[in-house]
């Protein structure tokens, strides 16, 4: 018996991200078993509904419920089986029964096994619905016409898959019933091989319908883009012009911005999305490990042909509005700095006005001084001729005041003048 170790405490993530790996395991299934696919769009509140649709179903077969933790489900009811699965924007639901009638695979569905009541209050919106079969392959290698009996006479797609074990067909079409059909020959499959196809057929056809769902928003944005590119360039060229309001065009750049900005944070989630789910739909078609049947087109050929046009134009849409961001930034930008320059140098020619101004104060200021230093010396003048009047009126002197008052006028100015001088100093040295 291995001697039990003591480690530190786990992660609270630490057991949910080991046993990630092995989330959504495919089923096993056995040749002949038809299959019916469904994957619904539901928001957040219809996912709580629909665990609780799931519970009804499961309480209807006697089967325990799914936890509110798990995102997939499997449960054998009494003549299907059942897999459910949510992801972050859909769920699926798939119905498996063994009985298949190989002459007319389509011609009843699993899915008719399933309660018709419970089917009619699924949640959410249908974006893809698909039936599926997994036959024993015929001896002789059927042809392209005797395949496209299964398809109503439609052209069909498909390989040896899985290193020839098997080969899969369809024709990506919606049929009167509207469903998709995949045909899977069964030559040496593996139960667990049989559900690793099934699932990765079925997960390209939602995945390749998810990543086009930013196709439309690419069609209309598209002129939109080009609009603003052409908006951008009429005002890059007028901000040449010399006589340019540079207020003006700094406010409708910024409007641009805005509009730019808004239609970038409204489509980047879908067009992020796209390019996640075209990832997905590119790894399972390397998943099945096709290899070409003589005449037909193979499943990896045909989905690039029809949807790298698409997905480049929902990637070049997107880089349009990136770059257009940068170069409306970048305009902004230059514009901006225009606008500053602008500013400082009108600051620059208010300073030198106010400059300007207090020089002239200051001028002002020293000829008030030098008036105040006249008013100051008559008035101390006058003050002392007052009392030389009264000396020479009392008989103390004898000397007349004018006289005194006169001799007096130049002394009393240079003292005025110095004590003034000493006050500015003393203020001067204050400021410092």
């Amino acid at each position: 018996m291995a001697k039990l170790l003591h480690i530190p405490e786990n992660h609270t993530q630490r057991f949910n991200l080991h046993n990630e790996i092995h989330a959504r395991p495919p089923v096993s299934l056995s040749t002949p078993t038809r299959a019916s696919y469904l994957a619904l769009i539901v928001t957040p509140e219809e996912k709580q509904q629909e665990r609780g649709h799931l519970s009804e179903l499961c309480q209807r077969f006697g089967i325990e419920s799914p936890s509110e933790q798990v995102s997939h489900f499997s449960a054998t009811f009494d003549n299907f089986l059942f897999h459910w699965e949510q992801h972050g924007e859909f769920s699926t639901y798939c119905f498996y029964v063994k009985q298949v009638d190989t002459k007319s695979p389509f011609a009843k569905t699993a899915l008719e096994q399933a309660p018709v009541d419970w089917l009619d209050k699924l949640v959410g919106k249908s974006i893809v619905a698909a039936h599926a079969v997994i036959i024993p392959s015929p001896e002789q290698q059927p042809d392209a016409a005797e395949i496209s009996v299964y398809f109503e006479g439609n052209a069909v797609v498909g390989s040896k898959m899985t290193g020839d074990d098997a080969q899969a067909f369809t024709d990506f079409r919606i049929h009167n019933d509207g469903f998709s059909r995949f045909i899977i020959l069964d030559k040496q499959l593996q139960p667990e091989q049989a559900g690793r196809l099934m699932q990765r057929l079925f997960e390209i056809e939602v995945y390749r319908v998810m990543a086009l769902l930013a196709f439309p928003i690419a069609q209309e944005l598209a002129p939109k883009v080009s609009a603003a590119e052409q908006r951008l360039s009429e005002l890059t060229t007028e901000m040449a012009q010399e006589d340019c309001d540079d207020k003006e065009l700094l406010d409708q750049l910024t409007q641009l911005a805005a509009n730019v900005e808004s239609h970038i944070s409204n489509s980047q989630y879908r067009f992020g999305a796209a390019h996640a789910y075209y990832k997905i739909v590119e790894q399972r078609i390397c998943d099945i490990r096709e290899s070409k049947i003589q005449g037909i087109q193979t499943l990896g050929e045909f989905l690039t042909k029809r949807m790298q046009p698409a997905i480049n134009s929902c990637q070049s849409t997107a880089k349009r509005f990136s770059l257009l961001s940068e170069r409306i930034s970048n305009a902004s930008q230059l514009l901006r700095t225009r606008v500053d320059i602008s500013i400082e140098q009108q600051n620059q020619a208010l300073l030198s006005s106010m400059n300007m101004r207090a020089k002239m104060q200051l001028r002002l200021q020293e000829t008030v001084e030098s008036l105040s230093i006249v008013a100051i010396t008559t008035y101390i003048v006058n003050l002392f001729h007052s009392i030389l009047k009264g000396l020479k009126s009392a008989e103390i002197i004898s000397i007349k005041p004018e006289l005194i008052s006169a001799a007096s006028i130049p002394v009393v100015l240079i003292l005025v003048a110095i004590i003034i001088r000493r006050l500015h100093k003393v203020i001067k040295n204050i400021d410092d």
